[in-house]
């Protein structure tokens, strides 16, 4: 018998919502230490527990759409993209490595 789960829109946005939380995993990971202090928040291991955390557990228990547990990791994978990733990216010029390049807006000088 065939199954046809990936045709329901629950299906969908669980998937959605698993590949929002490897982008935000994935994002904390390759952040340097020191730019989380000097953007003024929470430390690296922090976000990354939090982050890993709440993807381990829709890939372990299902992302379902409506369980709390999936919810919350959502939740705080939203404020680490929109609150702490453009601290960091402000601080480190865009790039993860926080090296600055002498490049002018028509190449390097």
């Amino acid at each position: 018998m065939l199954s046809l789960h990936f045709l329901s829109p629950e299906w969908w946005l669980s998937i959605a919502i698993i590949a929002f939380k490897v982008f935000a995993f994935g994002d904390a990971v390759t952040r340097r230490e020191d730019a989380y202090r000097a953007a003024d928040k929470k430390t690296k291991p922090f976000w990354l527990a939090v982050t890993g955390a709440s993807l381990a557990l829709d890939l372990l228990l299902g992302a379902s759409v409506f369980s709390p547990l999936t919810l919350i990791g959502l939740v705080a994978s939203i404020v680490y993209t929109v609150d702490v990733r453009p601290a960091i990216k402000q601080l480190t010029d865009g790039r993860g490595n926080g090296s600055r390049s002498n490049n002018g807006p028509y190449g390097p000088w």
